[in-house]
């Protein structure tokens, strides 16, 4: 466990709770409305700054854009595949884009994004194809030990589905695995998570179940495809978890890790207390720190043969 909760998060925590941010997840008409209301792939893109500070192209895989982001002058030949979160059911955010352009800076990387198909307008089969096209079209020509596979919550469980499928055909496994509060059991029955659920200001099992629900279509929720933590790991290369103690998800990453100490795979486990869902992408303490680490992961040279 890292650190002590900063005042500028517990300030930011408190914002949350006077403005009811949870109420999206736990009303479940809630959540269909803000599904209603969400922006389409077209409007998803890098907001205007990000083209005139970086070099930004877009290519479509499986007919969805895919926005990639270079410095102007690249330092590095480590290229990163970033999946966003929000449930399966909500577009990109403005506050990834300002991830992205602070790894960007911190590391020189390149950024590729892909805007999948969401919920309930696609299922599971489509979402999961199309990253994975999108990851061999936009990783393929790199050299494995410059692939980094990240993502967040929702993202971050199609981080571990793409690097399960790798292993279960035997290819190679990208250089890292970075998962940033995954969501990786859509069950949402652990009998830790109602007691995460009253400590969270932004998540509850209400409205996860029903995006899970939206999502997995009909596909058992535990099965691989939508549930990872129920797939293969014992392959993998190096994963590193990052996670908050008030994220209802918090037991998904405590049980990866565990399975992957049980399996030998592994695994670099970043625990913050006090924090949050997704909270890496606020400007926070907290997230200044996590970026530095994750910019490490990022920059690190591969110890060892690649894994296939």
């Amino acid at each position: 466990m890292i650190g002590r909760t900063s005042l500028r998060a517990q300030l930011f925590i408190a914002q949350l709770t006077l403005t009811r941010a949870k109420k999206t997840y736990a009303d479940v008409d809630e959540l269909h409305k803000t599904i209603e209301q969400r922006e389409g792939p077209e409007s998803a893109g890098p907001p205007a700054k990000l083209w005139r500070t970086l070099s930004v192209t877009c290519r479509e895989i499986s007919g969805r854009p895919c926005y990639t982001l270079r410095p102007k002058a690249p330092t590095s030949s480590k290229h990163v595949l970033y999946l966003h979160g929000g449930a399966y059911v909500h577009q990109i955010q403005r506050d990834h884009w300002r991830f992205f352009e602070r790894l960007i800076e911190r590391t020189g990387c390149t950024v590729s994004v892909p805007i999948y198909p969401l919920a309930p307008d696609h299922k599971s089969d489509q979402t999961v194809r199309m990253v994975k096209d999108a990851y061999n079209e936009l990783l393929g020509e790199a050299d494995p030990g410059d692939r980094i596979l990240m993502g967040d919550s929702a993202g971050g469980a199609l981080a571990l589905v793409v690097s399960e499928a790798l292993e279960e055909a035997r290819a190679p496994q990208p250089k890292e695995l970075v998962l940033i509060c995954p969501w990786l059991d859509l069950t949402m029955t652990h009998p830790d998570q109602p007691a995460l659920d009253r400590v969270d200001p932004y998540l509850a099992v209400a409205g996860l179940r029903e995006a899970g629900r939206l999502y997995s279509g009909d596909l058992d929720s535990r099965d691989p495809l939508v549930s990872p933590l129920f797939g293969p790991l014992s392959n993998l290369h190096r994963v590193s978890v990052f996670v908050g103690t008030r994220d209802v998800l918090l037991v998904d990453a405590r049980r990866l890790r565990d399975r992957a100490a049980d399996e030998g795979v592994e695994l670099e486990y970043y625990e913050y207390p006090g924090m949050f869902h997704a909270w890496l992408l606020a400007d926070l303490p907290e997230a200044r720190d996590a970026l530095e680490r994750i910019a490490t992961i990022v920059s690190r040279v591969r110890s060892g043969p690649a894994r296939t």
